[in-house]
């Protein structure tokens, strides 16, 4: 049982889409958006049991698809799908939150291609995600090149178990660095799942919180 507690919604985005929230007990001093929200409880539950400050997670759900889903979450895919999503995460998503935090009590997360969704939002709207967490980072979305002028404080992780991801965080820990952005790049032993981001996550919003 969560001490906090879980709000689940239906926006009006493509015929329908959930919006989980944890909200803590105590009043949320830092907020971390994310995408893939059906984990939502499963990241409470691990935050729940770090010794953190009080730390809001809004979840928009992913689609059912695979294929869409990557879409929505890498720019590079198809641009009309990745922008109507991008609209909705990043207007619609944080309105129903209505936190009230500025960006910088508030970060965005993903892991693998969500951590690519991730990467695109933070460096779209730095005005709104004041840090980017990305955890093990597909390769369907890469530095761009020239990187914006301004840019959101940085956490990337990756296992030893994990080469290919490895070396996209890598990649994208070197651009963010060369352009000026302040990068954490943490390699550890661990491969590609749920058990390895777990592990991070906390370490993530203890960073996000206190920077």
């Amino acid at each position: 049982m969560l001490a906090g507690n879980l709000i689940t919604e239906t926006l009006d985005f493509d015929g329908g889409r959930q919006v989980t929230a944890y909200i803590p007990a105590g009043a949320a001093e830092t907020v971390v958006f994310t995408g893939d929200g059906q984990s939502v409880p499963a990241w409470a539950g691990v935050l729940e049991a770090a010794d953190l400050p009080p730390t809001m997670i809004v979840g928009a759900h992913h689609a059912e698809d695979e294929t869409l889903r990557l879409h929505e979450y890498s720019p590079g895919f198809d641009p009309r799908r990745f922008a109507a999503h991008e609209r909705f995460f990043v207007e619609d998503v944080r309105r129903w939150a209505a936190t009230g935090l500025p960006a910088s009590r508030t970060a965005v997360f993903g892991a693998s291609a969500g951590a690519e969704l991730a990467l695109a939002l933070g460096l779209r709207h730095p005005d709104v995600y004041g840090a980017v967490l990305g955890a093990s980072p597909g390769a369907g979305y890469r530095p761009p090149t020239p990187l914006p002028v301004r840019l959101p404080q940085t956490y990337l992780v990756a296992g030893t178990g994990e080469p290919f991801f490895l070396a996209n965080a890598t990649r994208w820990a070197d651009a963010l660095r060369e352009a000026g952005a302040e990068v954490v790049m943490t390699e550890r032993a661990g491969s590609h799942g749920d058990a390895f981001w777990q592990d991070e996550f906390p370490l993530m919003v203890a960073w996000a919180s206190g920077r």
